[in-house]
């Protein structure tokens, strides 16, 4: 059943989900402004037992890298490399853009809170697959890439953007760890180079460290 364990940190949350086969089997989402780091594990550790398996059963993992807030994306994505070191398996980064539209089947904006005002924005075709690379600005006046067609618009600024462009304000259609979870088993295989943290507002622009802090599953 090659279970495929996600999880993302990258905003005020702590979320979660395994995947065996096509169905997901645990899911959580825990609301939070902090703490983390602290309850990430935990957390991973329920769902494993929740499903009756543990962590050598796992086949991949898909961890959220961003954009978002800049500690918990590094708390998520060193996780995933940690997990992934101990039990020699891929990690695959998945952005909270990408996550959002997944299986919205139509041409869509993608926008997550990127504070001060301001949305990271992505646009998507049909597919599921980028127009452009992600953007951060106020979605009232950020350049937008030509559309092949009236999009969904999706997040925090869905109002804002579907003004703009004539299309229409929605909610995902899936939940984000699910969505996390399905596109890295997607994509998962062998070799893969660890997944690295997704930063758009310059401030937060350090490039990841090759060797993070690993967290050891028993």
């Amino acid at each position: 059943m090659d279970p495929v364990l996600a999880f993302d940190t990258a905003a005020a949350h702590c979320a979660a989900a395994l995947l065996c086969g096509d169905r997901i089997v645990a899911i959580r989402h825990e609301p939070m402004a902090k703490g983390q780091a602290e309850r990430l594990l935990p957390l991973l550790e329920e769902l494993l037992a929740e499903a009756g398996i543990g962590w050598r059963d796992l086949a991949a993992l898909g961890v959220g890298i961003g954009p978002g807030n800049f500690t918990g994306i590094r708390i998520s994505v060193a996780a995933a490399r940690g997990i992934a070191l101990a039990r020699g398996i891929p990690a695959m980064g998945v952005s909270g853009l990408e996550a959002q539209v997944y299986g919205t089947g139509r041409a869509a904006l993608a926008s997550l809170d990127a504070r001060r005002d301001a949305a990271y924005v992505q646009a998507f075709d049909a597919m599921g697959q980028p127009l452009a690379p992600p953007d951060m600005g106020d979605p009232a006046t950020l350049a937008l890439p030509d559309l092949p067609a009236p999009p969904l618009c999706l997040g925090p600024a869905a109002a804002a953007l579907a003004l703009r462009t004539g299309g229409t304000s929605g909610t995902p259609a899936t939940p984000q760890a699910e969505a996390i979870a399905r596109i890295a088993a997607a994509r998962a295989q062998p070799a893969l180079p660890p997944p690295i943290p997704l930063y758009i507002r310059p401030a937060d622009a350090a490039p990841a460290k090759p060797a993070p802090a690993l967290l050891r599953p028993r």
